[in-house]
């Protein structure tokens, strides 16, 4: 029997006297680690697979449900990826030491800040292998030391993973401590992690409303987070409706079970007698269903589009990472502005629009993480943004907002340069 208090105490105390000297390693060191851990993961490609495909058996004996087979499934190239995905990281500028802001006071001093790593980083997802390599390689280049707590679906290969970063630590003269998988898939651990304050700095959960849910109530470590992904398009009355088209389309078609797809689409009065048909089309070819205003499925129907269904109140707060739609026909911009500030969750929307003005407006009215121009929402994304990965998504308003990468996993310090001054 594990005594889980103690040991995830034992794991809090190693990494913060690791974070001490990963916060200050060089960035020749810590991408020589990185580009090793690829390595590692190149050549035991093999074994990741083994250790894998017995997670997935056991999984699916247990009777995990289909999705979260899907994502705990690793594939040579999933593998491949990994890899890449470390390389892409050391690639990176180092955010850490980065000063910048120096202004000048009246007394002679100069004053500005410095990046600085969080600390010790509690990481706690589901299913997929992969988080473990790619928040390991996050974590480690921003300075700070990790504590990763994945499903107990996908503890053989999380294991494999971790012996071949611990490697990567020891080749480049870094503590092993920096990364830490926790070994037991006792259920408690995750309650003792949230509320290690005297070791962690910050959590980031990973995985579904539930955990993120629990987690945000019980822990008293602070948490980043996003809870859902309810997205939406606004096509206004000065979109260009080709463009509307492809945008509508992509957000909700490109992938159904992410947290940056469409699941609202909102049309200006003015137009949706000319795209809602277009669109509807669409849908309906890829077994979209559609649950329509009265006035979007008037007109849906008039086009000969069978199957619309009535939105109900609740459709309008609702992400179904299925391929389910809400469609509104609003009268216009503060209407679509209104919807969206009332009904979503802060985390992508976007206007496709002409008109700069309206444009401006919605960049600047909508209370979202990503808000986006002309542009489908599945470009909420780390890599997309060019951060070369993401730890996850932020939906808070303090600190890190929208994808989390680099800078999102430090903070920074004031800092004083001066020549003897003293104040009067």
């Amino acid at each position: 029997m594990v005594d889980v208090k103690a040991y995830m105490a034992g794991l809090g105390r190693a990494a913060r006297a690791a974070s001490r000297a990963i916060a200050r390693a060089d960035t020749n060191a810590k991408n020589a680690a990185l580009n090793a851990i690829a390595d590692a993961i190149e050549r035991d490609a093999d074994r990741l697979l083994a250790a894998n495909a017995a997670d997935v058996a056991a999984a699916r004996e247990a009777g995990l449900e289909p999705a979260l087979l899907d994502r705990l499934a690793l594939t040579a190239k999933g593998v491949a990826s990994m890899a890449e995905g470390l390389r892409q990281i050391a690639a990176l500028p180092d955010p850490v030491g980065e000063m910048s802001d120096f202004a000048y006071r009246p007394s002679g001093i100069q004053v500005g800040k410095m990046r600085v790593p969080l600390g010790v980083i509690g990481i706690i997802y589901e299913a997929r292998p992969n988080v473990t390599a790619d928040a390991a390689g996050l974590c480690l280049k921003s300075g700070n030391a990790a504590i990763l707590r994945g499903g107990s679906e996908a503890v053989r290969c999380n294991q494999a993973i971790a012996a071949l970063v611990r490697e990567g630590l020891r080749s480049a003269g870094l503590p092993e401590a920096a990364v830490q998988v926790v070994e037991t898939t006792d259920r408690a651990a995750v309650g003792e992690l949230i509320t290690l304050t005297e070791f962690v700095d910050v959590i980031v959960p990973r995985g579904g409303k539930g955990l993120i849910e629990r987690i945000s109530r019980e822990a008293r470590v602070p948490v980043i987070k996003h809870l859902d992904g309810i997205c939406h398009v606004y096509i206004d009355g000065e979109a260009d409706l080709d463009k509307a088209v492809r945008i509508a389309d992509n957000a909700k078609t490109h992938r159904y079970g992410t947290c940056n797809t469409m699941e609202t689409l909102l049309v200006a009065q003015s137009v949706a007698a000319a795209v809602l048909p277009r669109l509807g089309r669409i849908y309906a070819g890829k077994g979209v269903e559609m649950r329509a205003c009265p006035e979007s499925r008037a007109i849906l129907e008039a086009a000969g589009l069978a199957g619309i269904k009535d939105a109900t109140p609740e459709d309008w707060s609702t992400e179904y990472l299925a391929p389910i739609l809400a469609i509104s026909t609003v009268p216009g911009l503060d209407e679509a502005i209104g919807h969206i500030n009332e009904f979503g969750s802060h985390h992508t929307d976007a206007i496709v629009t002409e008109n700069y003005t309206r444009a401006r407006r919605f960049l600047r009215e909508v209370d979202s993480s990503s808000v986006m121009v002309n542009a489908s929402t599945r470009f909420a994304d780390g890599f997309e943004y060019g951060l070369g990965a993401e730890i996850g998504i932020s939906t808070d308003k303090i600190h890190a907002r929208g994808p989390v990468g680099l800078d999102g996993l430090t903070s920074q310090k004031w800092i004083v340069l001066g020549d003897g001054q003293v104040r009067a």
